[in-house]
């Protein structure tokens, strides 16, 4: 039987998110995305809520069951970005090293393009190591507003 599917929409002044979740968690996050219709549940509740306090600056960590699927090397690369602190930035590089393949920046890349919980898992704090911001699956203003917002709160 398959597991039912909830979903809930915010607005902000950074970009529209809809939040999926099943029974146990957050399944998946979609920027630049607003539907109508909602069909919450808890989790979605949390998570839009989560997300209004940390858009305000107010929040520097999530506090949610996070479900997702990838590769074991995407998996790993998420885990490593769970690991940036707030208004902090790593590399390509520095990722690939903590995922445990010192050569696959450009694999880094392709999972953070993959990463199905955007902002959860901070995958718009990896830059270039040049200090340049680098892709972003979605607008790449999207990606300086969520750096400049932690920049600007870090120390609050």
């Amino acid at each position: 039987m398959k597991e039912k599917i909830f979903y809930q929409s915010l607005h902000s002044a950074l970009c529209d998110v809809t939040v999926f979740a099943d029974e146990k968690g957050i399944t998946q996050v979609k920027l630049c995305c607003y539907r109508d219709e909602n069909h919450p549940n808890k989790w979605t509740k949390k998570c839009c809520e989560e997300l209004r306090e940390f858009f305000a600056g107010e929040r520097k960590s999530f506090d949610l069951p996070l479900r997702y699927e990838g590769t074991p090397f995407a998996c790993r690369v998420w885990e490593a970005l769970l690991k940036i602190p707030y208004g902090s930035t790593a590399s390509y590089k520095d990722i690939a090293i903590a995922a445990g393949a010192p050569k696959a920046c450009r694999a880094v890349g392709g999972a953070n393009h993959s990463n199905p919980l955007p902002v959860l898992i901070p995958c718009h704090r990896v830059i270039a190591a040049d200090g340049s911001l680098g892709g972003y699956a979605y607008p790449i203003q999207i990606k300086q507003k969520l750096l400049v917002l932690e920049a600007e709160n870090a120390d609050r």
